[in-house]
């Protein structure tokens, strides 16, 4: 026999869950970042390709177009095309369409699908090497934009989403535009570029092992800038 009670009871129960599953979830729940799934393989070692360093098609701020195309053209094959670069040949995909949430010692950052795995495998590596006096807490990062930052026709690797910048208070471009250059850790005369920037070497070297190009090495001089320029189809074994 059903009693009022046990109708009640039942009520009681679907009620909460029929609401909560009419409520429509918002666009902030939907874009929420979420940690870097644990790596279903092993972090492969590797590093930069030569032919992705910035320097290898910039010379003096100039940049040379055959060099510059090559490497444009390998990033637009892997990662998708940017704003009006490159032929719809080499991929017709949008880069943008394959920017995923993600996060990096907590914080949340916007990276592209292929890479995000090379930032887990950095995160990892550093949480285990880098310790006592080599740690470092991030306050504020930066990956994939929506417009191009570089001049004269070079393309940033932030607009594929394969770039990240590192606390750009604490680590500067010391040879980019104003105010750059009047960075305290910008002044007088510097023995190695490591003194320029907060991050241990031990995580300049850690980014390096995994792919990731550090621009600190750059005429730049960007030291907030990590880019991933090994084989995306490698990262993982």
């Amino acid at each position: 026999m059903i009693t009022l009670r046990r109708v009640s009871w039942v009520l009681g129960g679907l009620l909460p869950a029929l609401l909560l599953a009419a409520v429509p979830v918002t666009t902030e729940a939907r874009t929420r970042p979420r940690p870097p799934k644990k790596q279903s393989g092993r972090c492969t070692e590797q590093a930069p390709q030569k032919f992705l360093i910035r320097s290898s098609f910039v010379v003096k701020n100039n940049v040379l177009p055959g060099p510059h195309l090559k490497a444009l053209r390998y990033r637009i094959e892997q990662y998708g095309r940017v704003e009006d670069k490159g032929s719809a040949d080499w991929n017709p995909q949008e880069a943008s369409r394959f920017i995923r949430n993600t996060t990096f010692f907590g914080l949340p950052i916007k990276m592209h699908e292929k890479v995000i795995p090379a930032l887990a495998c950095v995160e990892a590596a550093l949480r285990q090497s880098c310790t006592g006096k080599n740690a470092y807490q991030p306050h504020v990062i930066g990956g994939h934009r929506d417009h191009n930052s570089y001049r004269g026709g070079e393309v940033t690797n932030h607009l594929f989403g394969i770039a990240l910048d590192i606390d750009p208070d604490r680590n500067p471009c010391c040879h980019c535009v104003e105010p750059w250059p009047n960075h305290p850790a910008c002044q007088g005369d510097s023995k190695t570029i490591y003194q320029r920037t907060a991050l241990p070497k031990c995580w300049i070297e850690t980014f390096e092992r995994y792919g990731f190009y550090w621009l600190g090495h750059d005429h730049l001089q960007d030291t907030m800038h990590f880019e991933f320029l090994g084989k995306p189809d490698k990262i993982l074994r």
